[in-house]
């Protein structure tokens, strides 16, 4: 699974999920396809910037995913084994250890798209792993409403889950009052925008 990493939970959650293994969809996970998305629907010469910080680096492997794709480190960003520039033909993504910029920041249609992602568990029935997701397109929104109001697309971007789902089209109408969009990221890395009912 391309943007899944298993893993083994603690004892008390082993029973929440088919064969005891978890399936993590990582922040840094979702940010780089999320990042795949607006290289593919802008087409040639398109650049998009995630803004990772250390810990999504020590979840996920950044760099050896994106090398894994093709994708070639022309320069360093910073002192970090995975910020730099990252090119494949016409596209480049900038992994840039920088905080407050968005999490995923990009252009199409000649409008700039700037994303705020969250990860989590996506197989899991335990309460807690459930209730962290929906938390976590909460502070999405919250995050993004605190941005100034300007021609930008701001998109909140999680996992795609049952739970998730269900909450995103809640939500999407009074998001969309406010100029904020939910995608939600399927375990193949395709795309899905939630439209207000």
């Amino acid at each position: 699974m391309l943007y899944i990493t298993p893993y083994e939970p603690p004892q008390k959650r082993r029973g929440f999920v088919v064969e005891g293994i978890e399936h993590k969809f990582s922040e840094a996970a979702v940010m780089l396809a999320y990042a795949f998305h607006l290289l593919d629907e802008a087409g040639g010469g398109s650049k998009v910037t995630i803004h990772p910080d250390g810990e999504h680096a020590k979840i996920f492997d950044i760099s050896g995913f994106l090398l894994h794709h093709g994708f070639a480190r022309e320069r360093s960003i910073g002192s970090t084994l995975y910020g730099g520039h990252y090119v494949r033909g016409d596209h480049t993504v900038i992994v840039n250890p920088r905080s407050g910029q968005g999490d995923v920041v990009g252009e199409l249609d000649g409008r700039r798209v700037v994303a705020e992602c969250k990860g989590g568990t996506i197989n899991s029935n335990h309460p807690g792993q459930k209730s962290r997701l929906r938390k976590g397109l909460a502070e999405l929104i919250g995050q993004l409403m605190v941005r100034d109001v300007s021609d930008e697309r701001q998109v909140a971007v999680l996992p795609s889950t049952t739970e998730v789902e269900r909450l995103a089209v809640k939500l999407a109408r009074r998001c969309a009052g406010a100029g904020i969009e939910i995608a939600l990221i399927e375990h193949d890395g395709r795309v899905r925008y939630i439209a207000a009912p």
